[in-house]
């Protein structure tokens, strides 16, 4: 398997930037990778926070335990300004996630072509 395929799968089925790594190039694993745990973060504490809310209000009785009522509920939490930020986490991170996928097979197949040309002259 190339190189390139080998970088581009890592940061597609593990977590991005990692190809970046596989290809000797950390500056752009590590930017990929910190984004793309930020974007994990913020995610991770928006869905925790709104998990909460409509917690709480099920165990206050506010809300009867139907899915419906709390499928509502969720529905009007995703929309409110806590949903914008895991709306937006997820946009960032698909992104993130598809730019080191291209990118790292990007720069694992301009280092076979250099290392082709390389292996013509001598």
């Amino acid at each position: 398997m190339r190189k390139s395929t080998k970088a581009a799968l890592l940061s597609a089925l593990v977590f991005p930037g990692l190809g970046h790594f596989f290809l000797k190039k950390p500056l752009q694993g590590s930017i990929l990778s910190g984004l793309a745990i930020l974007c994990l973060y913020f995610l991770l504490t928006g869905v925790v926070d709104m998990a909460q809310e409509v917690s709480a209000k099920i165990q206050s009785g506010e809300v009867s335990l139907d899915i419906v009522k709390i499928s509502e509920l969720v529905s009007q939490s995703l929309a409110g300004s806590g949903g914008r930020i895991v709306n937006l986490s997820s946009l960032v991170l698909v992104t993130l996630w598809v730019v080191a996928v291209i990118d790292s097979f990007r720069i694992g197949w301009s280092q076979r072509k250099v290392g082709d040309s390389f292996s013509k002259k001598t």
